[in-house]
């Protein structure tokens, strides 16, 4: 039995000399972030100072991995009692332990790029981000910085006459959310230009920062970040690939670069269809949600049906946009003035379709009601496993503060839960890979989707595999739904 300090990266370094890491039992880095998942520094040196009072100074002769593991030692005694207190055992003996040796094998991977199809592409999006700062400019009668809040606020608010919708010290807000409201309300040509400009250079900068994380062997090694989260989800970084829009044009071109290597035949992918709205049937034991997955019904269209108070066929496309953006909302702990605002409806016709939507689906109000006034008493959320996230700013006495805290309590539980089944499976895919003796690869993971690199002759092997494991990972009040796609690219594998 070992304790070691940031497991997966230590299990990376042993795959790259074709070692593995076996016995590890602790790992005070993930045993500090199950106990309080919404610190910042969890840092060998900040984590050993701050609980073991050891300070070790820049400048110190004492350095070293013996340090290191005198230290790691030290601390572990310290953190497992808080990992005990919380009853955190679980979560890291099942969920997090397990996942960090399947992360180190994927990062190791990586995942082919066409890094010439990627090229082409920042060019072509440089081009156009001139040319659309040139559209600007040619509006405005002058160049200014584009990105600059002051000069922005001057062209809008003096020279243009435009009425901002969001005050700030300095004026009026120029963010994108505001920028885009204000587009809305006035439709001005030069704000349609310079939201295109911010969208286009944004996506400049993704592709810029993949290329530059291209690796020699042609291939992109992101790192997953375990700590990265306070829910439990996955984050990315070196490059951040769960970034990348999957619905716009840029993002699919993007997504297109990313390639089966040499010696694959395809890229599969993998992921589970509305898991969130699943978790939210299994928490809330709400009768209709859970009798709606379980017939294998269109679920917007049958709570469609249920709100409106019409057979399932006469849901109108509208009817099912609202209802979609009600159910998904609530498990993001949408208000009455948000869903106005997504649906661009009167608040109170937001009201009235939410007074709806609880008239037919009780158990969905009184869960959300309860989850926030449990994690009031109790301080903290907890998922279906027990992973636990603090929320002290549920007693704050600022409005905007409790409000925030309202809001993540919501959807801590269900995010938290779809992120520890994620990890499940990908542990339990990994074990089944190796046992099936398979030489395909899983590579990535972003979010509720895998994505694999498979060997001639298996794919039908590998398909049948990922379906089983991520179905019956965990046994839910609903059957959890995985889509499949197969492509030469991950945008063509899509689904």
């Amino acid at each position: 039995p070992k304790v070691v300090f940031d497991s997966k990266t230590v299990e990376l370094r042993l795959l790259s000399k074709e070692l593995s890491l076996g016995g590890a039992v602790g790992d005070p880095l993930l045993e500090r972030y199950l106990t309080d998942p919404v610190r910042r520094d969890y840092s060998l040196n900040k984590l050993a100072e701050d609980f073991t009072g050891f300070v070790v100074s820049e400048n110190s002769s004492v350095t070293g991995v013996a340090l290191d593991a005198w230290m790691t030692s030290h601390l572990h005694s310290k953190v497992s009692e808080f990992v005990e207190n919380t009853q955190q055992g679980r979560v890291l003996s099942e969920i997090e332990l397990p996942s960090s040796h399947v992360l180190a094998k994927m990062e190791l991977a990586g995942i082919l790029v066409n890094s010439t199809k990627l090229k082409e592409l920042f060019a072509e999006l440089a081009s156009r981000a001139e040319q659309v700062a040139a559209n600007c400019y040619e509006i405005i009668g002058k160049e200014i910085n584009l990105n600059s809040p002051k000069q922005l606020q001057t062209v809008l608010f003096d020279d243009l006459g435009l009425t901002g919708t969001k005050s700030v010290k300095t004026g009026f807000s120029t963010n994108a959310e505001a920028l885009t409201t204000l587009f809305e309300q006035t439709g001005h040509p030069f704000l349609e230009m310079l939201l295109e400009h911010r969208e286009v250079t944004k996506m400049r900068q993704m592709v810029e920062i993949i290329l530059k994380g291209v690796a020699e062997d042609g291939r992109v090694h992101t790192s997953y970040v375990q700590t990265g989260t306070s829910t439990g989800r996955l984050s990315s970084e070196n490059p951040n690939l769960q970034n990348i829009p999957i619905k716009s044009p840029i993002g699919k071109e993007i997504r297109d670069c990313f390639t089966a290597g040499v010696g694959f035949e395809t890229l599969l992918t993998a992921d589970y269809s509305q898991i969130e709205m699943r978790i939210m049937a299994q928490l809330s034991g709400d009768e209709g949600l859970i009798q709606a997955f379980k017939d294998g019904e269109d679920l917007h269209r049958f709570v469609g049906a249920r709100v409106f108070g019409v057979e399932p066929a006469e849901v109108t496309p509208a009817m099912r946009s609202k209802v979609k953006a009600m159910s998904y909302g609530l498990v993001y702990g949408l208000s009455e003035y948000g869903l106005a605002k997504q649906l661009k409806i009167t608040n109170g016709e937001a009201k009235q379709l939410m007074s709806d939507y609880f008239y037919r689906f009780g158990g969905v109000r009184r869960y959300l009601a309860s989850v926030v006034d449990e994690a009031k008493t109790l301080g903290f959320t907890k998922t279906v496993y027990g992973r636990r996230r603090p929320f002290d700013d549920l007693n704050s006495k600022l409005f905007q503060v409790r409000e925030n805290a309202r809001r993540a309590a919501l959807n801590a539980p269900i995010q938290g839960t779809a992120a520890d089944i994620m990890k499940l499976a990908m542990t339990r895919i990994d074990q089944k890979m190796i046992e099936a003796n398979l030489k395909s690869r899983m590579l990535l993971q972003v979010h509720d989707e895998l994505v694999f690199e498979v060997v001639s002759g298996e794919l039908e092997a590998l398909k049948s595999l990922v379906i089983e494991n991520m179905r019956n990972v965990v046994e839910l009040s609903v059957p959890l739904d995985v889509h499949i796609g197969v492509g030469t690219s991950w945008e063509s594998a899509g689904h």
